[in-house]
This record gives C-alpha cells, sequence and structure tokens, in this order.
C-alpha cells in the first residue's frame, strides 16, 4: 500500500474510533446520571397544593435514583415565573419543574409568556388530575346542578361565582360552564382558595369553583354543599359527586393536571431514566394515597402522551377564552 494511501486509511481509523469513544463515553455519563442533587422548581408557595404533590414524589424519587432531590420555590404570576425561570436551564436533568395546566396551558393562551409551552420544555411525567368542585354554602336551596340552573334562569336576582383568581381552572371552568348552561354569572376573584372558602361560608358569594382539597374539610364538616365536579371522570375523594357530564352536560371537561417536565432538549436517555423512575415511584400505594388527599387522582401518561394532553388543552382553553372573551386584567 501506498504511503498516503496508508496514512489516509488511519486517519479514517483514528476518526471512527474518537466518535466510537465519544459515544461511548456519553452513554457511560447518561448511565451515571444523576451524579449530584436534582433542583425540582416549584412555582408556588410552600404548602399548597403543588408542594404537598411533588414532596412524597420527591422523596421517594430520591431514594431511586440515590440523589436528593431539592425543592426550590418561586411562586407567584401564577407559575409562570417558575415555567420561565425552567425554560430557560441547563437542558442536563438537574433541573426540573412541577408545573399545572394554568402556566402551560391556559396563561399562554390569555397573554403573551418569554415561553412556548409546545416547544421550550421536555415532558417527563403526568403526577395526578381532577377537577374543581362546584360548591354552595350548606343553606342554599339548590340541591343539584339542575335546581341551581334554573335558580340562575330567574332573570330578577343576579349571580356571581368566586374562584381563587383570574385565569386558574375553576375561572376558566366557570366560564366553560357558562356557555353550556346558558347562563350569566358575574366573576369574583379572590386571592386564593381559603378566603375563597371563607367567603362561600359567609354568604357573600352564593357559588363556589374551588379545588378540592380546599373545599374537602368543609364538606366534610357541613358546612358547604357539592354539586358537580367539573374532571370527565367523578373524583376518587368525592365518589357520590357527579360530573357535569352526567348531570346534563356531555363530554363537559374542565380538568386540571400536575405534571413534571423539564427544560427542552433534554437527552433522552435522562428522559427515560426518569420516567422510568417516575412510573416507579407513581406505584407506590403512599404516594397515591398522598396525591388522593389533595383532589387528585394518579395518572401515568408517557412523555409523548403528556405532550400531547399539553397540546390538546392549548386548543380546549383557547377556545373557551376566546368564546367568553375572559382577558387576564
Amino acid at each position: 500500500m501506498m504511503p498516503s494511501l496508508l496514512n489516509q486509511s488511519l486517519k479514517k481509523s483514528l476518526i471512527v474510533l474518537s466518535w466510537v469513544s465519544l459515544a461511548t463515553a456519553s452513554t457511560l455519563s447518561f448511565a451515571e446520571y444523576p451524579e449530584k442533587p436534582i433542583r425540582m422548581i416549584v412555582g408556588y408557595a410552600p404548602g399548597g397544593a403543588a408542594d404537598n404533590l411533588i414532596r412524597p414524589v420527591s422523596d421517594r424519587l430520591s431514594k431511586i435514583l440515590g440523589q436528593s432531590v431539592v425543592m426550590e420555590y418561586h411562586p407567584g404570576a401564577g407559575g409562570v415565573i417558575a415555567a420561565d425561570i425552567l425554560s430557560k436551564a441547563p437542558a442536563d436533568g438537574y433541573t426540573l419543574h412541577i408545573t399545572d395546566s394554568g402556566p402551560m396551558t391556559i396563561v399562554p393562551k390569555m397573554k403573551k409568556t418569554s415561553y412556548n409551552p409546545m416547544t421550550d420544555f421536555s415532558p417527563i411525567s403526568m403526577i395526578g388530575i381532577g377537577g374543581t368542585l362546584m360548591v354552595t354554602p350548606a343553606n342554599s336551596p339548590a340541591t343539584n346542578l339542575k335546581t341551581l340552573v334554573e335558580l340562575m334562569k330567574d332573570k330578577s336576582k343576579p349571580w356571581s361565582y368566586g374562584t381563587s383568581g383570574i385565569g386558574g381552572v375553576g375561572h376558566l371552568a366557570a366560564e366553560q360552564f357558562q356557555l353550556a348552561s346558558g347562563v350569566k354569572m358575574t366573576h369574583v376573584p379572590y386571592k386564593g382558595g381559603a378566603p375563597a372558602i371563607v367567603e362561600l361560608i359567609g354568604g357573600h358569594v352564593p357559588l363556589l369553583f374551588s379545588s378540592l382539597g380546599a373545599a374537602a374539610p368543609h364538606v366534610l364538616s357541613g358546612r358547604i354543599k357539592p354539586l358537580a365536579v367539573t374532571s370527565l371522570k367523578r373524583s376518587s375523594m368525592f365518589p357520590d359527586v357527579p360530573t357535569l357530564a352526567e348531570s346534563g352536560y356531555p363530554n363537559f371537561d374542565a380538568s386540571i393536571w400536575f405534571g413534571i417536565v423539564g427544560p427542552a432538549k433534554m437527552p433522552q436517555p435522562i428522559i427515560d431514566k426518569l420516567t422510568t423512575a417516575l412510573n416507579v415511584v407513581l406505584q407506590d400505594t403512599a404516594v397515591q394515597e398522598s396525591i388522593r388527599k389533595e383532589g387528585y387522582d394518579q395518572i401515568s401518561l408517557t412523555p409523548s402522551q403528556m405532550q400531547a394532553q399539553i397540546n390538546q388543552d392549548l386548543d380546549r382553553w383557547g377556545r373557551v377564552i376566546k368564546s367568553a372573551n375572559v382577558t387576564y386584567d
């Protein structure tokens, strides 16, 4: 063989060996993940639903992965601040985020956000799904959804409804209900679920669209009365409370979900490792019970199914927001 041909052959061999070495090193690097603690960004204050859902999940996940999962709180703007931080984080698997329907599928349809929920995140796993609870004071003349609507259609008495704030699932569920039923109500947004419940019990608002977790102790004490749940399926927390779909509004679905995402373009082996670990976590009966206590039911979706759910909800909530002319102001 001529020297030039020999040199070319050696160069090609070295290039191939280099690529093989890089691929092997990369594979080994992913196999060793995680090698340090993982940040879990939470978009709400400690003690809320997101925090209560993610803590038992993170504790179990840390045992499986052999590294701590550290909570990092960035409350504000309905979870948008945390989502923005996550979208700009390195895509190395060491920064994750528990998010929900609000900042991922509702707020982006109501105002411009710095992130695109369809392209700026790597879906990893859903955690729980549920609905909001339509509740009235215990002394309300409404005994079910049918009688409530009949009362609302009495033009002599204007109706209002309360929620935990503008742009949340409770607000959008109420707007969707008005479109479906033909009733008209005035929105009274409160600064959180707790003050909204207090106002309902005090008789200052006749109807509330509440999270199940916030409403549960007051339903059990008899101070408020549940009429319907806005999710497509009944809640395991209140299995005797019918859905709106069962109450004369077929296919009515105003569900809220919580799930874990990472930044866009995370390496697939890391996504796979996290998804596999979370599947194990979510089969733990203690974790499932902690999810139920917050008013949600455990749900398992693949990353691609989670992205499909995000896209579907963006379309669904976008139509409600446009039809009801909902603004964030």
